[in-house]
């Protein structure tokens, strides 16, 4: 059963704008977004915490993504705007049990895994 579905990915020409969306069926404290880029490790790009009021983000994105939640929704988004062709990755979406943990950008601290959606950005 998969419990976080990602949807959104897309290729896109650089300078555009995409919103990714993951949709839950588990509610965690802290959700977040992360990337891997073909060779390279998966990086956290953003994260949300319980309220959606509190959020981290990667410091290649600051500025550019924003990370919101609908607890009721159980859903997830990145607002992915003024996209770089280093932004080239599969993106995942991911849940955490503790509410902010140390280093939350971290996947070692998330347990619940999206399969990813894909984003091509070309210049």
């Amino acid at each position: 059963v998969r419990r976080l579905v990602e949807s959104g990915g897309a290729s896109v020409q650089a300078g555009g704008s995409l919103r990714l969306s993951c949709v839950a069926s588990v509610n965690t404290p802290t959700m977040g977004w992360f990337r891997q880029a073909l060779g390279k490790e998966r990086e956290g790009v953003a994260v949300v915490y319980a309220g959606g009021g509190r959020t981290d983000y990667g410091d290649s994105v600051k500025g550019r993504f924003t990370v919101s939640r609908d607890n009721a929704k159980n859903t997830l988004w990145l607002q992915m705007n003024s996209l770089k062709s280093e932004d080239t990755a599969m993106y995942y979406c991911a849940a955490a049990l503790a509410y902010a943990p140390d280093h939350p950008l971290s996947s070692l601290n998330y347990i619940y895994w999206g399969q990813g959606t894909q984003v091509t950005v070309s210049s």
